[in-house]
């Protein structure tokens, strides 16, 4: 497979992980695109954001052998409308460091990204912190499709100082029809 214009974000970025990978390069998946991946598209990401530890030159040169260029923080790539950015590490949810419990296989690329549960947290962070009513949606759309840990994410908010919103999120939660929770 190679990068065009008519792949998914999650098919984009499971390539690009696949390709990284192969120069030693190892990358988790965070932010809106796995929203985008476990929502099918309900919410679309432009971009992929990975966490890496390796320094963004190597990653730099990895990338130009697959044809993206660097222009500031992102990496475009002129056969697509996605782009890709490394935000800085490490992986967190909120003051929380985690370590990514998602991997998947799209097309036979494999990647790892957030679970659906680390998606929500994700997610409900910005709620919780800036109270953005955007990413509350977005963990619900998360909820609605996958089993989700809700005693994992009231655990997070308890230690986030945000188990009001968090009992908002619940509230809204009952007025969907999610997936299995545990």
């Amino acid at each position: 497979m190679k990068i065009t214009r008519d792949l998914t974000i999650g098919e984009f970025a499971a390539l690009v992980a696949t390709h990284l990978q192969t120069e030693g390069i190892d990358v988790v998946l965070t932010g809106g695109a796995v929203v985008s991946i476990y929502t099918d598209n309900k919410y679309q990401s432009n971009d992929a954001d990975f966490i890496s530890s390796v320094a963004h030159q190597k990653i730099a040169t990895a990338l130009a052998k697959i044809g993206f260029d660097r222009k500031g923080k992102d990496f475009l790539h002129p056969s697509t409308n996605f782009f890709v950015e490394f935000p800085t590490g490490p992986l967190a949810v909120g003051g929380q460091i985690i370590v990514a419990e998602g991997d998947i296989t799209i097309r036979g690329n494999r990647l790892k990204l957030l679970s659906p549960t680390q998606s929500v947290m994700d997610r409900l962070s910005g709620f919780f912190h800036w109270n953005d009513r955007q990413g509350l949606d977005q963990a619900l759309w998360i909820a609605e499709k996958h089993p989700i840990q809700i005693a994992k994410i009231k655990s997070w908010a308890r230690a986030e100082g945000a188990l009001k919103p968090f009992e908002e999120f619940l509230r809204a939660l009952q007025n969907i029809k999610p997936a299995k929770r545990q």
